[in-house]
């Protein structure tokens, strides 16, 4: 018979509680999501707290699903492992995740901040749409798209100082907005039970619900970290999800088994 196993139970206890408590007091809980650290808003305890709040409603597949999977290939771990080295595991997943994340987040940071200075030392139709086409305009809607196009064709008809500053500004306020940008969600870490789990249990059989045909977990989980390198590298802009969180999450759960292995942990 399935059972919820202990450390399992507490934190889905801990991540509903927060969500909950987040959707009566927001905006004042959006302290606890992760920023990049030379935000304003920043602090080091968002590293440990984000990865107990979720999106808010009406977004409340996020922690639905995270929840689903904690329950389901958590438990089977916990009861495999242990509740010490599950949590262990748990945690150093959430953690790689983190930084897997803020590593690309710098990495994309770094590109903007140069492209602005190129535009700075050299304001013209080139360095802007340098700039500008790296971005998922779309992500922004018609009216952010539009005034981008206007403004581009005015740098190159004209660039007053006026239009320099304009352009400026723009790419100013799109680089402070990627800074305070807010990552929440337990997904890192799920994706560390994922691929625990594809390790532990190759042969299980999992079904998405979109997609109800019965795969082999250990052709599963590849398939899925294969889809998120691909959405990683491509920013749609429908897609506002944390890629390289979940692969973060992965990747420090992979190397964390193959560790206990080597260690003849009783891993296997």
């Amino acid at each position: 018979m399935f059972r919820i196993t202990d450390v399992v139970r507490h934190l889905l206890i801990i991540n509903v509680i927060v969500f909950i408590a987040a959707e009566l007091l927001k905006p004042s809980l959006d302290i606890l999501a992760l920023r990049y650290p030379l935000s304003e808003e920043f602090y080091p305890f968002q590293l440990v707290t984000h990865f107990f709040m979720h999106a808010p409603l009406p977004q409340i597949f996020h922690i639905f699903f995270n929840m689903f999977a904690l329950v389901m290939f958590g438990s089977a771990l916990e009861a495999l492992w242990g509740p010490k080295k599950f949590l262990l595991f748990y945690f150093t997943c959430a953690f790689g995740a983190a930084g897997l994340h803020l590593l690309s987040s710098y990495m994309d940071i770094s590109h903007v901040q140069e492209t602005i200075m190129a535009f700075k030392d050299s304001p013209n139709y080139t360095t802007y749409w340098a700039f500008f086409n790296d971005i998922p305009l779309d992500r922004f809607g018609a009216n952010f798209k539009d005034s981008v196009a206007e403004l581009g064709r005015a740098i190159e008809t004209n660039p007053t100082p006026g239009a320099i500053k304009e352009a400026t500004d723009f790419m100013g306020s799109y680089l402070e907005g990627k800074m305070n940008s807010q990552i929440v969600g337990a997904s890192g870490a799920i994706y560390g039970l994922l691929l625990a789990f594809g390790m532990q249990f190759p042969n299980t059989e999992l079904m998405l619900i979109f997609l109800p045909i019965p795969i082999k977990a250990k052709y599963f989980i590849p398939i899925l970290m294969i889809v998120e390198l691909f959405l990683g590298f491509n920013q749609y802009a429908w897609d506002n999800i944390a890629h390289f969180a979940h692969l973060g999450g992965a990747i420090t759960g992979f190397f964390m088994i193959m560790y206990w292995r080597r260690k003849g942990e009783g891993i296997q």
